[in-house]
């Protein structure tokens, strides 16, 4: 009997001998859940410069103007009257009643409007500005009564918020000066150009191999027959206006599957296509006209640039879930200049 216990146990090891008791294998892992669709600052976006109201640093320059009165001397123009009085000429062809092209004579006198002013360099954005000073680019653009197609120029001067008002502004006031809304890129979106230059106007229709610069401002469409079509065809889901608690809304939303093609409502330019406003997610705006803008919010695939020409009916986008929204659609805005147009009032009657 001694014997034989290292035999048995030899012959344990050889046939691989297991405890009656094996431990039951674990269960197979759980399926893994589909990946959630990647939100639209992941996704594929055209191939773009920054915005240009990112790219450019504004170093303030503010000038404080007295105001009161200016005798005309000898080689002065409105330019040089500015720049004498720190005042914009525009205000002051405004305070004065002078009209185009502006002429005023020796011993004429001025009325100067007092203000804090800003002179436009180069390349510089309205939104670019208004960040500078921490307040609202829509104040100063009232302000100074801009007007489509809002182009700034270099040595322009824009009036500002007094420098008392800007002190007892809330920190809420403060924080609302760097967010932006559509009117913002509307109005304040392009960079600054020379007196005499003109914006370009581009012809291609297909994405540029390499982008608009940020410096340069891009020229609406001519011409424009003032027609449009539905940018996507669907349910909509939330009209024009109030709604809500005290909300608006600035246009009308689309519903419109993930992946669903959007098209451009006419012929235009791209003014601008990225992801700056946290509320629509991907963001594509076209100029039709110095008058006329569109605007496609909550997309989850960008498919032109900045600069680039579209015909109407052109897929610029696809639909998706990007942005404040519970669901896929499509946040379509018209804007007459800065202002909120209800689409269903300019798009064809559905049959």
């Amino acid at each position: 009997m001694l014997r034989s216990t290292p035999l048995l146990a030899l012959l344990c090891l050889a046939t691989a001998c297991v405890p009656a008791h094996r431990p039951p294998a674990p269960p197979p892992a759980p399926p893994q859940p589909t990946p959630p669709r990647l939100p639209v600052e992941q996704v594929p976006v055209a191939e773009s410069a920054p915005p240009p109201f990112e790219a450019k640093r504004v170093v303030p320059n503010a000038r404080e103007s007295a105001g009161g009165t200016y005798t005309v001397v000898a080689g002065d123009t409105l330019r040089r009257v500015s720049n004498k009085t720190g005042a914009a000429s525009e205000a002051i062809a405004r305070e004065n009643h002078l009209a185009p092209p502006f002429i005023i004579r020796i011993g004429q006198k001025l009325r100067i409007p007092a203000g804090r002013w800003h002179q436009v360099r180069a390349g510089e954005t309205g939104i670019a500005i208004a960040r500078a000073y921490g307040v609202e680019w829509s104040r100063i653009a009232a302000l100074n009564k801009l007007e489509e197609p809002y182009i700034l120029r270099t040595g322009q001067r824009l009036l500002l918020p007094s420098t008392q008002e800007v002190a007892t502004m809330t920190l809420e006031e403060r924080a609302r000066a760097f967010q932006l809304d559509i009117g913002d890129l509307i109005t304040g979106g392009e960079p600054a150009i020379a007196e005499n230059a003109a914006p370009e106007r581009p012809h291609q229709t297909s994405p540029r191999e390499k982008p608009l610069a940020p410096d340069v401002a891009v020229a609406a469409a001519r011409p424009f027959d003032g027609h449009f079509i539905w940018p996507v065809s669907g349910k909509v889901v939330r009209d024009f206006g109030s709604f809500g608690l005290g909300r608006r809304n600035d246009g009308i939303d689309i519903a419109a599957p993930v992946g669903t093609p959007i098209e451009a409502a006419a012929d235009g330019v791209v003014a601008y296509a990225g992801t700056g406003i946290a509320a629509y997610g991907g963001l594509i705006l076209i100029r039709h006209s110095d008058r006329w803008t569109t605007a496609y919010g909550h997309a989850g695939e960008l498919l032109v640039t900045r600069g680039q020409a579209v015909k109407r009916g052109q897929i610029i986008a696809r639909a998706g879930q990007s942005g404040l929204t519970d669901r896929p659609e499509l946040h379509f805005e018209i804007r007459d200049g800065a202002k909120p147009v209800d689409p269903l009032t300019r798009l064809p009657k559905k049959g």
